[in-house]
């Protein structure tokens, strides 16, 4: 749902917003509202690449980064509100964020501030939006007690991690928007910061709990590898990528209890992950950025402080303060204003809440993965049961509860 919301608004009015030709260093025009004129011809980002594909790939980035906002609500936000939610927030924070760091006409951009795919729109923004979600919906009802339930299937986020992992190789390697030795190196460089951020994660775990790690441990390491490596992945080389990796690693794993120390419910851990992360990638990118690796397609890119460019490092500095203040102020008024519009639920009951969101928002938990609807009838018919049957799906419900 997010996805096709996101995809909308781009389509609407936040492509032209983020990319029109024309426009100031904060935001763009609606020259190219509903797309108009975004075809064939050269894309702002690059003169061999139609604009029309540049369009595409930057819509996914808007969407992706949505995603990880609606994290913040994890199980207790209303899944319309956070859809409203999405569609503003990609038009006043995401918009004007991918507007300063990748338009030509972006302050940032002309700065400069180094990012190559995204540490700053995507990471930054996304996991300080997330963080002021939580803290307007409040802990969950239940957060900080005993609990004997086993936690999520840990499988499930093993094999979530793969694919953001095999998707993220093409975040990267797309955003030097051409075939070239530099492409290549990005998704080399993407990949290697995963594993190292693995390496940094797992050992960090092993001290904690005395020669053990955790499986989950591990994929959040590679998520933060991932991530310091987002703004970076064109411009370093191989083995300050890996090092990069390793450190954001390293750093958000100490970082494990910032939600408690800010007395604050994220479950999902995107302000740690993709926030913090984010900044360490974009302050080590000051540091670590080269002009060789940058040259390698021809562009021209402000080196950091590793080829005597010092002041790169302060620009990186900056670029984290203006992204991660104006995400977390804005998304923190647009939703206590949701919250306080009349019938906006911003924050599901308390029974809702107990009940959990897939039984209380989704109509397919309620008739059980054992049955299924037949559509156009006003209830489900049970597989196995005629039609004409008066047994109810709460009354099969029940007996396969007796039964077990």
């Amino acid at each position: 749902m997010v996805l096709a919301v996101s995809t909308f608004q781009w389509l609407f009015w936040g492509y032209s917003l983020a990319y029109s030709r024309d426009g100031g260093p904060f935001i763009g025009t609606l020259k190219n509202f509903g797309l108009m004129d975004v075809l064939v011809a050269p894309s702002p980002g690059s003169a061999v690449l139609p604009e029309v594909v540049f369009c595409l790939f930057q819509l996914l980035f808007c969407a992706c980064t949505v995603m990880i906002v609606v994290g913040g609500a994890f199980e207790r936000g209303g899944i319309v509100p956070s859809l409203i939610f999405s569609f503003f927030w990609a038009t006043i924070v995401y918009c004007p964020l991918a507007r300063w760091t990748w338009s030509s006409n972006g302050w940032l951009y002309n700065l400069p501030a180094i990012d190559f795919a995204g540490g700053g729109p995507v990471h930054i923004a996304s996991g300080c939006a997330a963080l002021a979600y939580a803290l307007v919906l409040g802990k969950r009802r239940d957060h900080g007690d005993p609990s004997i339930r086993k936690p999520h299937n840990t499988t499930l986020v093993f094999l979530g991690t793969v694919m953001i992992w095999t998707g993220w190789l093409g975040f990267n390697g797309g955003s030097s928007l051409n075939a070239s030795m530099r492409a290549m190196v990005a998704v080399f460089n993407t990949n290697t910061a995963g594993c190292t951020g693995i390496l940094g994660w797992v050992l960090v775990d092993m001290i904690r709990y005395k020669g053990k790690f955790t499986v989950v441990g591990a994929c959040e390491g590679a998520i933060a590898g991932l991530v310091g490596i987002t703004p970076a992945a064109g411009c370093v080389s191989l083995w300050l990528a890996a090092c990069i990796g390793f450190i954001t690693a390293i750093v958000c794993s100490s970082l494990k209890n910032v939600n408690e120390w800010i007395n604050i419910d994220e479950g999902m851990d995107v302000f740690k992950l993709h926030g913090l992360g984010g900044m360490v990638g974009a302050f080590l990118t000051g540091l670590f950025a080269s002009e060789k690796i940058s040259a390698l397609d021809g562009s021209t890119l402000s080196p950091g402080a590793i080829d005597g460019n010092g002041v790169q490092v302060g620009k990186q500095l900056a670029e984290i303060c203006a992204i991660s203040s104006y995400s977390f102020v804005v998304s923190y008024l647009m939703l206590l204003i949701l919250k306080y519009i009349p019938g906006m639920q911003l924050r599901v009951s308390d029974e809702d809440e107990m009940l959990g969101l897939d039984r209380t928002q989704f109509f397919d938990e309620q008739i059980g993965d054992w049955s299924m609807t037949v559509h156009g009838s006003a209830s489900p018919t049970l597989v196995g049961i005629p039609k004409v049957s008066s047994t109810s799906v709460t009354e099969c419900q029940e007996r396969k509860g007796s039964n077990l």
